[in-house]
């Protein structure tokens, strides 16, 4: 098929990572994408936060800002129209956005089939986590882009729910959770441990870190074991690096805390390999968290909390241990003290998580086949119509 691929997604961090896995699973079936989208996260490096655009939307007050979102949709609409009509595309796949129906404006025009990707119910994301100013706009903005699109693709059955709730009929939509691309997280080749993790038991996490996910009660509690063969690693940045670097100072832990600062795409089969125990301490309600599928695939005794779009990849006791997320901190320690002290259910839990990826098809490449069903049903459908 030919495939007009649209987002508007500037920022270069796991969005993008989706964007990108998806493009390649598509392309390596022989699908031709022609992709319709801001210039700034193609050029930009691993982790970049959107550029100047950001940094102008960050300055303006809330309302203007989310009228400017809007006005890129005029632009985005010419756009799609000039791809359109240069590439004959079958059908456009679109990443859901906020205040972005240009899609449908060009699949209206144009009389093509659009499926609709959906990561995050974004009213309900943003007025929670960050505000929105034109509330009333924003939701309509959304309502209408979900109920305008041939077939809607959530990420979890969580997200399916918001969905029907909007207005979108059951029939019109399919679950695509997150994937995996067994290529770059080969479970054949064994990836030697750093000399400062060897024969060392390795908690490790995997993201942003941030107060919520409690990362200093872990510190705490891997203290208490007084254990110079127990470490903890965190993969990545944010605001609570140098508060834990600090703790692990006045705990005398610095040798068994180690952080990588923002790791690269490429390197993170490495870093996952140097880890045994794997945290997601805490995710939003909706999601389907690509490092939960790193995990997996990585074959690690993940620790999740126990919600139900957690639940949709991982089950207690069998592929990981799920703790009671409305007492995190207890809960969490809890399920890592009964991992440290039993390194067999640990290798079991492990096994079955890696499984569970073979088991359920949880690849892009899977992804990529379910997404082409869809727009080939959509674009019959749409040709018999006409």
């Amino acid at each position: 098929m030919k495939i007009l691929y649209h987002h508007r997604i500037a920022s270069k961090d796991g969005q993008y990572v989706h964007v990108e896995e998806v493009i390649n699973a598509l392309t390596r079936q022989g699908h031709e994408v022609i992709l319709v989208a801001p210039q700034i996260a193609q050029t930009a490096d691993f982790g970049s936060d959107g550029g100047w655009m950001s940094k102008l939307r960050a300055m303006l007050p809330k309302g203007l800002s989310e009228l400017m979102e809007f006005g890129y949709a005029f632009l985005a609409f010419f756009k799609l129209c000039m791809a359109i009509k240069r590439h004959q595309p079958d059908a456009i796949y679109e990443r859901y956005n906020l205040f972005l129906p240009a899609g449908i404006w060009a699949k209206t025009l144009f009389r093509l089939p659009l499926v609709l990707e959906v990561n995050s119910p974004l009213y309900d994301e943003r007025k929670k986590y960050g505000g929105i100013a034109l509330e009333k706009f924003a939701k309509w903005t959304e309502y209408y882009t979900w109920r305008h699109a041939d077939h809607v693709l959530p990420v979890t059955e969580v997200l399916a729910h918001y969905i029907e709730q909007a207005g979108v009929p059951h029939e019109r939509i399919t679950v695509v959770p997150n994937g995996i691309d067994l290529t770059r997280f080969s479970t054949h080749s064994s990836i030697p441990r750093d000399a400062k993790f060897a024969n060392k038991r390795v908690v490790g996490f995997v993201g942003f870190c941030r107060e919520w996910h409690h990362l200093d009660q872990v510190l705490e509690l891997i203290a208490q074991q007084n254990n110079p063969d127990l470490m903890l690693l965190i993969i990545g940045d944010g605001p609570v690096i140098n508060a834990l670097k600090q703790q692990a100072k006045q705990l005398n832990m610095e040798d068994n805390f180690h952080t990588t600062g923002l790791v690269e795409r490429d390197a993170m089969p490495y870093w996952l390999a140097q880890f045994d125990i794997a945290l997601q301490p805490a995710v939003t309600p909706w999601a389907s968290p690509l490092k939960v599928l790193e995990y997996m695939v990585s074959g690690k005794a993940i620790i999740a909390p126990n919600t139900p779009n957690i639940r949709e990849l991982l089950t207690d006791q069998h592929n990981a241990l799920l703790f009671d997320d409305q007492y995190p901190e207890a809960s969490l320690l809890a399920c890592l003290e009964t991992l440290i002290q039993a390194p067999q259910l640990m290798q079991q839990l492990g096994n079955a998580a890696q499984k569970t990826i073979q088991q359920r098809q949880l690849t892009w490449d899977a992804n990529a086949a379910t997404i082409v069903h869809v727009l080939r049903a959509q674009a019959e459908r749409s040709s018999y119509a006409h």
